[in-house]
C-alpha cells in the first residue's frame, strides 16, 4: 500500500468519524431540546410530513421557542396540546381548506422587511406567489379551497392620518387572477349606494358558493360587517361594530370582535356572535380582550388566540355563550381545522 493511498484512507477515516460526531452532536442537541421544551412546560416539536388533505388534523403556526418556531406544524385536533409535526414552512399567519393553504411570509432584507403571500397545495408546495404591501395581518381560505384572502397593514395612505390603513386582497387559487383591494368593489351602505376616499376593508372570510364572502369596512370612524359578492363585484353594509369576521360551518352565523365601552383603550374588544337570520347578537363566555379573527372548530366552538408566554396561546368557547373558555394549546397561532 502505498504512502498516498494510506493517507487518503487516513482522510476518510477522519471525515467519516467528523460526521458521526456531528450527527451525535445535533441528535444530542435535539434531544437536550425536546427536554427543555418538556421541563419549561413547552410542546414538543419534531420534523416530519405535513398535509393539507385528510381530517381530524389541526395545523397552526408553531410560536414554540427552537428550531421550529414559526413553522406550520400539525397535531390531532383531539389532542391540541400533544406533539407536533413542524413542516418546515414559515409563515407569519395561516390558513387551509380543502387541500389549498395561504401562508404570509416575511423577507427579510439588509434593510427592512418586505412580505409576500404564498398559495399552497396540500402537500406544502408553492403554486402562486404574491407580494404584500405592508405587514400581513389576516389570511383565509373558502371552503372550496378555490379562493383566498389575506389583509396587510400599508402605510402612505393620504386621508389615514395617524390611524392605520389596510389592503384586503382575493385571489382564485385555480386560475391565480387577483383581485389586489376590495377598493375597488361597489359600496351599498343603508341600502344606499357609497363612496368614500376612507373606505378601509380587512378580515375577510368565505361562504361555501364560491361568491359570497363577509369582511369589515371601516369608514368615517365606525366599522360594519359587509356581504360581498365576488361576481356582481359589490359589498353591501349588515351590521355595525364588527371586525374580523368568521363565518360558521353552516353559513348562518358570524363570530367578530367588537368594541365595548366602558373597558381599556388597549384592549377594547370582546367575542361576539351574529346570527344572520335574527341579527342577534350573543357574547361567548370569553371575557379578555380577543385581538383575533376567530375561527370555527365546529359549529358549535369557536377557537382563538390570546398573549401568552410564547408570543400567543390558543383558547375555545362554545359560541352560544354557555360553558366558559379554555386553554387548548400554548404556544400557538393561526389554526386551521382540516375537515
Amino acid at each position: 500500500m502505498t504512502v498516498r493511498t494510506r493517507i487518503l484512507i487516513l482522510l476518510s477515516a477522519v471525515v467519516v468519524l467528523a460526521g458521526v460526531g456531528l450527527a451525535a452532536v445535533l441528535h444530542a442537541s435535539a434531544r437536550a431540546e425536546r427536554r427543555d421544551q418538556a421541563q419549561a412546560g413547552g410542546p414538543e416539536v419534531v420534523s416530519g410530513a405535513v398535509s393539507l388533505t385528510g381530517r381530524g388534523r389541526m395545523v397552526f403556526r408553531n410560536m414554540a421557542w427552537g428550531p421550529h418556531r414559526d413553522e406550520l406544524t400539525a397535531v390531532p385536533a383531539s389532542d391540541p396540546a400533544g406533539p407536533r409535526t413542524a413542516s418546515g414552512v414559515k409563515c407569519l399567519r395561516f390558513h387551509a381548506a380543502s387541500g389549498t393553504g395561504v401562508c404570509l411570509q416575511a423577507v427579510h432584507g439588509p434593510v427592512s422587511d418586505t412580505y409576500r403571500a404564498l398559495i399552497l397545495d396540500a402537500r406544502l408546495k408553492e403554486t402562486h406567489r404574491y407580494d404584500v404591501p405592508g405587514i400581513p395581518s389576516r389570511a383565509r381560505v373558502s371552503p372550496t379551497g378555490h379562493f383566498a384572502a389575506w389583509t396587510a397593514f400599508v402605510g402612505g395612505d393620504s386621508y389615514a392620518g395617524t390611524d392605520f390603513s389596510t389592503r384586503a386582497t382575493i385571489v382564485d387559487t385555480r386560475t391565480g387572477e387577483l383581485i389586489p383591494s376590495l377598493e375597488a368593489f361597489r359600496i351599498v351602505k343603508d341600502g344606499r349606494p357609497y363612496r368614500a376616499a376612507d373606505a378601509n376593508f380587512w378580515g375577510v372570510t368565505f361562504a361555501s358558493d364560491d361568491r359570497t364572502f363577509y369582511a369589515t369596512l371601516a369608514t368615517e370612524g365606525h366599522t360594519f360587517l359587509v356581504r360581498g359578492d365576488l361576481r356582481a363585484r359589490t359589498v353591501t353594509t349588515v351590521h355595525a361594530n364588527v371586525e374580523c369576521p368568521s363565518l360558521s360551518p353552516d353559513g348562518t352565523r358570524v363570530a367578530y370582535k367588537k368594541r365595548v365601552a366602558g373597558v381599556s383603550k388597549d384592549a377594547p374588544w370582546r367575542l361576539y356572535v351574529l346570527d344572520l337570520r335574527t341579527m342577534r347578537e350573543t357574547a361567548p363566555a370569553e371575557h379578555r380582550s380577543v385581538d383575533d379573527q376567530a375561527v370555527w372548530k365546529d359549529a358549535r366552538t369557536l377557537v382563538y388566540a390570546l398573549p401568552g408566554d410564547y408570543g400567543a396561546d390558543l383558547y375555545e368557547v362554545p359560541a352560544d355563550g354557555s360553558g366558559r373558555a379554555r386553554l387548548i394549546s400554548r404556544a400557538a397561532v393561526s389554526p386551521a381545522y382540516l375537515r
